[in-house]
């Protein structure tokens, strides 16, 4: 059986967890933080980001790279469009997550309103955490909001790109920010529905349990 190495709660490593739910392939869960030092997560991430995935003594790194090697190793049902213009919008909104939203979503809001007291024992700096909720967040919001034309981001299908955006609005809920429904309805309405699928679902109700969201 494979093994993801993660905490449940980083958005990359919620990535892998529910595209494997999607493909109903059954892992284990190993709760690795970033930056561990344990010999078998460092031969599979050297650089000790998580996740990282091993299957039959062999494994790798990176949400993005494991999500394509189970593409391919698991092809149903698929998580990318074949149509070449759609199945590219579905890469460029995982790296969009994976990039820019993330930027703001994670060492900006969640490290300072989640993290700062319960895992680096420090006083967190609400201020910027404040401002970039005010300043930061509502452009990412109005971008996806003007990409939505149905109920997915790309070929009308969930994929990838689905997967990695609302994942890190995941954690942003968790920050206590949540989207201006006023503002970007069709956001809203698109975030709330994907987390309402089983393999969001159950992640997060898991996340809540352990972490106590």
């Amino acid at each position: 059986m494979p093994t993801v190495h993660g905490v449940s709660a980083s958005p990359f490593v919620r990535k892998v967890r529910v595209a494997l739910a999607e493909k109903k392939v059954a892992y284990d869960l190993n709760p690795v933080f970033p930056g561990a030092q344990d010999e078998t997560f460092r031969k599979l991430s050297p650089l000790g980001k998580v996740p990282a995935y091993e299957e039959n003594g062999k494994g790798f790194s990176d949400s993005s790279v494991i999500l394509l090697y189970l593409e391919k190793k698991h092809p149903q049902p698929p998580l990318l469009p074949s149509d070449p213009y759609e199945y590219a919008r579905a890469l460029w909104f995982e790296e969009y997550a994976d990039s820019a939203v993330v930027n703001v979503f994670g060492p900006k809001i969640f490290a300072e309103r989640v993290l700062a007291k319960r895992f680096f024992n420090r006083e967190p700096n609400l201020e910027a955490a404040n401002k970039a909720v005010a300043e930061e967040v509502p452009p990412i919001c109005a971008y996806l909001e003007g990409q939505l034309s149905g109920d997915y981001l790309a070929g009308n299908q969930f994929s990838i790109g689905d997967i990695g955006v609302c994942s890190q609005f995941v954690n942003l809920f968790y920050a206590g920010v949540q989207i201006d429904t006023k503002a970007f309805p069709k956001l809203a309405r698109y975030v709330a529905r994907v987390h309402e699928r089983p393999s969001f679902k159950s992640c997060i109700a898991e996340e809540k349990a352990l972490f106590g969201f």
